[in-house]
């Protein structure tokens, strides 16, 4: 089982295929700004500093993944539920529900595989599957519906209501979620083109007309603006990554 939702750990497999690209971007960026293969082949290297940037994204795909799914299991319990089922004969029913949806490696699917077997087998409560469940989540909204849960379980609330009450209130937020990452889609698309502009740029110049860069490359004062037109570019990016990644 995942321990933790919000931490990821690339396999080697992975790092290899992350670096080895990651290199060859850094190195040609780099080539465009100074023209030297030595330090191009040497800035490179820069790129294991960029393995947890790698692993963070990752993970918060993981987790918006997850949410999508414990939306489908929402839908499955609130069901279950309100034909009498209690809680933990709803999550082994959800089980078989989803499998129709999705594959036995699906993260949702291994969570609930994990609760049926500890419930049958291990005689473990759904109460403390559930906490365990949104403990490792690192999810607001799961931890929201568990919150209501035990509470509901400890003053022996009217579970059918509260349950699909909840579920409405939380589908209809991640409802708003998505459709407020839709909207921010395209302008991170475009905040990514204009990224790339001032290498294309240059890679332009530099096939088409090199004598008009060749003093950025051979003089003192053309490295110095190169420089800081690079570590500019580098700015940009950075801030442009920062105000396009929207917590919702």
């Amino acid at each position: 089982m995942i321990k933790d939702y919000s931490v990821y750990e690339m396999s080697v497999r992975e790092k290899a295929i992350f670096c080895f690209f990651g290199y060859v971007a850094i190195a040609a960026a780099v080539h465009l700004f100074y023209n030297s293969i030595f330090l191009s082949l040497l800035s490179g290297l820069s790129v294991v500093k960029l393995v947890p940037y790698g692993e963070k994204k990752l993970a918060d795909r993981r987790m918006n993944v997850l949410n999508g799914q414990f939306k489908d299991m929402l839908y499955a319990l609130s069901s279950s539920v309100a034909s009498g089922r209690q809680m933990g004969e709803a999550l082994i029913e959800a089980e078989e529900e989803l499998s129709a949806m999705y594959g036995k490696d699906e993260l949702i699917m291994k969570e609930l595989r994990h609760m049926r077997i500890s419930m049958i087998q291990n005689k473990e409560s759904d109460k403390t599957l559930l906490k365990d469940f949104a403990a490792r989540s690192k999810n607001e909204d799961i931890n929201d519906f568990v919150n209501v849960y035990v509470i509901c379980r400890s003053m022996g609330g009217d579970l059918e209501r509260i349950i699909t009450h909840t579920t409405e209130i939380l589908t209809d937020k991640m409802a708003i979620d998505r459709e407020i990452r839709a909207l921010t889609a395209q302008k991170k698309v475009e905040g990514r083109i204009i990224s790339l502009m001032p290498f294309l740029m240059l890679l332009m110049m530099n096939l088409f007309s090199y004598s008009y860069v060749e003093p950025l490359y051979t003089t003192a004062a053309g490295r110095i603006l190169m420089t800081a037109a690079l570590a500019a570019t580098v700015w940009g990016i950075y801030l442009m990554e920062k105000i396009s990644d929207v917590q919702i």
